[in-house]
Formats: C-alpha cells, sequence, structure tokens
C-alpha cells in the first residue's frame, strides 16, 4: 500500500489536523462571513497551536454568533464580558476586541470582506516543493495586510495575513505530490 504524502505540518495523528489540511486548507472559500470566521480565527491563533484553534472552532461559531458580521458588530461591552468568561474559546482581551472591531471595519467595505480579500489571489504561485519553499509572508500579504489596516482591521500583520490567504485559497500552499494539492 502507498503512503500518503502530505504537507508535513498535517503529518500528525489527530484527524482533526489531518481533515482540515485535507479537506479545507488551500480550498478556495468565498463569502463575507466565512472569510471573516476565518480572519478572526488567524487572529486568534497568533502565538499559539493552529490546532488549539480547531479544538475551539466550533466553540468561537457559538460565542461569536456563527461570525455573523453585523451581529459581532453589534457587540456590547455585555458580550465582550460574556466572551472573557468563555472557557471554550481563547480569552484574550485584545483579540476578542479586535474581532467585533474587525466586524464593525468589515461592514464598512463597499464590496464586502470577502470580495476585497479575494483580490489578493495568487494563483499562479510557484508549486512548493517542500515545506521550506513556504514563505511566511509575500508581497501579496504584505499589500492585503496594509489594505485591512486601511480600513480598520486589527491583529491582520503580513503572516497572519498570509496564513488566511494559505487557508481560503488565495494561494496554494499545499506542497508538490501532496494529496490534498490537486483536489
Amino acid at each position: 500500500m502507498t503512503e500518503l504524502i502530505r504537507c508535513v505540518w498535517a503529518g500528525m495523528a489527530d484527524p482533526m489536523y489531518i481533515a482540515y489540511h485535507d479537506e479545507e486548507w488551500g480550498r478556495p472559500l468565498k463569502g463575507d462571513d466565512a472569510v471573516f470566521e476565518r480572519v478572526a480565527l488567524e487572529a486568534f491563533q497568533s502565538g499559539l497551536s493552529w490546532l488549539t484553534i480547531l479544538r475551539k472552532r466550533e466553540n468561537f461559531r457559538a460565542a461569536f454568533d456563527g461570525f455573523s458580521i453585523p451581529k459581532v458588530a453589534s457587540y456590547t461591552e455585555e458580550d465582550v464580558q460574556r466572551l472573557l468568561g468563555d472557557a471554550g474559546i481563547v480569552r484574550n482581551r485584545a483579540k476578542i476586541d479586535a474581532a467585533i472591531s474587525n466586524a464593525k471595519a468589515a461592514l464598512d467595505l463597499p464590496g464586502g470582506l470577502s470580495d476585497l480579500v479575494w483580490q489578493y489571489a495568487e494563483p499562479d504561485a510557484p508549486v512548493p516543493r517542500s515545506m521550506a519553499d513556504v514563505p511566511a509572508i509575500t508581497p501579496g500579504s504584505k499589500a492585503l495586510a496594509k489594505e485591512l489596516k486601511r480600513h480598520g482591521f486589527k491583529f491582520v500583520g503580513p503572516t497572519t495575513a498570509y496564513a488566511l490567504m494559505q487557508a481560503i485559497g488565495l494561494v496554494n500552499d499545499h506542497i508538490e505530490g501532496c494529496v490534498a494539492r490537486t483536489r
């Protein structure tokens, strides 16, 4: 039996991580609320393991009303306190405030968040032969971070922007030969 090749980061035995790699990461994802969820989760991930965020994702979805932009944008201090008390999510005041602030900023985008983010797609990025070929930032992620910040977004530096680009398929950074590369 031939062993499947996966990106090294997904080679661990955790079925949740493998499923995320094989079925979600790098697949085109559009829609304002769906993209907003990924922006928020990438910000919450900063400084933590992505597996930690994956394990808490359903709790995040419940706590943040399915990442509905209008609902999150209307959150009050009472909601912030509720979130700070929710052990099912990452309870970081700055990241919670950023999610709410980013929802408000997303509401004000003329064409919507998904359309803005997808302007930075890099469909012709080179196919990485190994994880050493996968950058942490690109000129595109720097430009996306700058544009999001220009619109008032927080916790969206170039590294976080590139992780978002990878997660929602603006680039395909599955390594050459990876089982998920051509799915």
